[in-house]
């Protein structure tokens, strides 16, 4: 225990512990006295009004999104500037048929069209088969997948 003490003595400055001690109480000593702060002077010149820009959402203006080594499906639907929400993934599955065969697998360098008009009954659709369709395995297309994609054509 006297080691410890020896070792933080030694590292501890005596400026370091008057910061923590003024950090921890507020105040430089105990005895201090808070006084009264006299009031900004006024500024020479008037204050610059910002201009602000109405911007759209960064969601409402991605519409493509190019794969990179490490991403799926999942994980590209999960991205705030996507979706947002994981099981959306089908959603943009659905929307890329002409260059993903099997929704576990996708390449780097795929440049997939990101899904903005989906409907209330397409996107429940699509969370509900993301839900519901198990594990991922590359290989043949899951027959979920199929009836997926048959059912919201």
């Amino acid at each position: 225990m006297r080691n410890i003490y020896l070792k933080m003595n030694s590292v501890l400055k005596p400026t370091m512990i008057l910061v923590v001690a003024i950090l921890v109480t507020g105040c430089i000593s105990a005895k201090s006295k808070p006084t009264a702060v006299a009031a900004p002077a006024a500024p020479a010149v008037a204050p610059v009004t910002p201009v602000v820009a109405e911007v759209e959402s960064v969601a409402d203006e991605l519409t493509n999104w190019t794969v990179v080594v490490g991403n799926n499906l999942w994980s590209i639907a999960s991205i705030a500037e996507v979706y947002n929400v994981p099981e959306r993934w089908p959603l943009i599955y659905k929307a890329n048929l002409d260059q993903i065969i099997d929704a576990d697998l996708i390449y780097p360098g795929q440049v997939l069209a990101i899904p903005r008009d989906a409907t209330q009954s397409e996107t429940d659709a699509a969370i509900n088969h993301a839900r519901a369709r198990g594990a991922w395995a590359v290989g043949p297309i899951e027959a979920s997948d199929k009836e997926y994609l048959k059912n919201s054509g």
